[in-house]
Formats: structure tokens, C-alpha cells, sequence
């Protein structure tokens, strides 16, 4: 699926892709000099939110300056803002926090402009491991200038499969260990690498041939949905119906193995395993 296209959704890309880069450079600088940081829970703490803070006033200042009078969504800039309504940016800052704490090289910046709810321009900068991530609507999705294509797996035997762990909500924890106890039997892995939108944008160049996750906020996941349908992928929800950005459950593939994965996750008393579609 692609999205509607909007006449200034290439600017709209610029504009972030310059942010991404402002806050990118800001992050990978603070995180040489946090090597020398003792790590203690208050400091370490502390740390984080400067860097958190930082980098969302980079990507504030310099998406006000290009789109003027859009507004922004984000876990620290207007959390109950509604991502749907009109022209917004929707920005997380510093996805993988956890990550960045611990030096994991797993964290970056992810930044989608949306027109009432509909994905125009989408940005993931990968900080740690490099490499920048852009999509546009009807326009493809695209790693350093060179175009991102899903997988072309067919087979679960063959899919590797990323995840996210509901560790800050546990009234969700039986639901997904059932979950990834019948997955695990048939898919050639799983991973969790702590980053919602590098998942999903590990979909989008054919890394993983699958993601989900049982609640995402519009901010971790809105510039990945844009990258996998852009890539060729599916974005849905645990009902099959198209990722809306306001947040929720979440399940990608490379749009080959969507049913299939739907089915085995939807299941909740069966132990068996889903048939596998035809390979192509």
C-alpha cells in the first residue's frame, strides 16, 4: 500500500532529512563525551533527558523554520496531540534511549510529516550504525540514495522476525509470550533490538522479513509505516486493518507473509502451526 500524495511532500522530506541530520550530529557528539560519564541511575538519568531535550529543540527550531506553522507530536513536544489532524510532525528524537544509556549501537531519529493522518515524508537517521532512511509518498523509500525493497521470503522457515518486548506494560506479557511461543517453533529467529522505527525500517531494506510489537505511540512507529509500504511492505494492525498513525499494536512484513503472520499471532488457544503460504 502507498499513501496519498501530497504536491510538497519532497519538501516536506528535505525539511526533515535536515532536522534528522542537526539531531543526529548533536546525539553521536553527546554520546562520545558519555563514555566518560559514571553510570548511576540519577546522572545517567539526567543525561538522557538533556540529550532527549536537545535533540528535539534541533528538530523543532529547524522544522519551524522550513514549515512554518505545522505543528509537532512527540513524546516530549505535545504527547496528547492528536497526530491525525491537519499537518504535523510527528518526532521522536531519540528512539532506543535504552540503548544510547548503554552504548548498544541500536538508536536513532525518526521523524514523519503526515497530512490528516497520512503519511507524506518520513525520516529514520540511524545513529549508532549509519545510514539515513527516507521515504515519500508514492515516491519509494530510499537508504542513502539507493531504493529499499522488502524480502522476498515466502517461507516462515526462512524469516527472521523482530519484536518488541512489553516489559513496561506486563498486563500484556502473557499475551506475547504465547505469542512468540508459536512463532518460535517455525520462523528461523527472532530479535529484539530495542528500536521500534530501526525495526521497521530493517523491514523496509529486507533485513527482517517480519515486526510486531503490542502497542507502539504514534512517535515510535509513524516514519517506520511510511518506509515498509514504501518498500513494497504491509503495515497493519492485529486485525489486519492499515497502521494508523495514533498509535496501538502493530505488525509488518514484507506483505508476502502478512496473512500468515496475522493468523499465527491472532490465534490464542492453538498450538499448532499456522500452514505456511505457498512459496512463490
Amino acid at each position: 500500500m502507498t499513501s496519498p500524495a501530497h504536491p510538497k511532500r519532497q519538501d516536506w522530506r528535505d525539511a526533515a532529512s535536515a532536522a534528522a541530520d542537526t539531531a543526529a550530529r548533536f546525539i553521536a557528539h553527546e554520546a562520545l563525551s558519555h563514555r566518560t560519564l559514571a553510570w548511576e541511575e540519577k546522572s545517567a538519568t539526567d543525561f538522557v533527558s538533556r540529550v532527549d531535550v536537545g535533540a528535539e529543540e534541533r528538530i523543532r527550531d529547524m522544522l519551524a523554520a522550513r514549515i512554518p506553522g505545522m505543528r509537532m507530536v512527540g513524546e516530549e513536544l505535545s504527547a496528547d496531540a492528536r497526530p491525525d489532524d491537519g499537518l504535523v510532525a510527528i518526532v521522536d528524537p531519540l528512539d532506543g534511549t535504552t540503548n544510547f544509556l548503554h552504548g548498544f549501537p541500536n538508536y536513532g531519529v525518526s521523524i514523519c510529516i503526515a497530512l490528516d493522518g497520512v503519511p507524506q515524508a518520513g525520516v529514520v537517521h540511524d545513529v549508532a550504525r549509519g545510514g539515513v532512511l527516507y521515504a515519500t509518498a508514492s515516491d519509494g523509500a530510499f537508504l542513502d540514495g539507493r531504493r529499499l525493497q522488502v524480502s522476498t521470503t515466502t517461507s516462515p522457515a526462512r524469516a527472521l522476525i523482530g519484536t518488541g518486548i512489553p516489559f513496561k506494560d506486563v498486563s500484556q506479557a502473557d499475551r506475547y509470550l504465547r505469542q512468540l511461543r508459536r512463532l518460535m517453533p517455525i520462523v528461523s529467529g527472532v530479535r529484539r533490538a530495542g528500536s521500534a522505527a530501526l525495526d521497521l525500517s530493517d523491514v523496509a531494506r529486507g533485513r527482517f522479513d517480519g515486526f510486531w510489537e503490542l502497542f507502539l505511540n504514534p512517535w515510535d512507529l509513524a516514519a517506520g509505516v511510511l518506509l515498509v509500504r514504501e518498500a513494497g511492505g504491509r503495515v497493519t494492525d492485529l486485525a489486519g486493518r492499515d497502521a494508523r498513525l495514533t498509535g496501538g499494536p502493530i505488525v509488518a512484513s514484507n506483505g508476502m507473509l502478512q496473512d500468515w503472520f496475522l493468523d499465527l499471532l491472532n490465534d490464542p488457544d492453538d498450538t499448532t502451526t499456522v500452514p505456511a503460504p505457498d512459496p512463490a
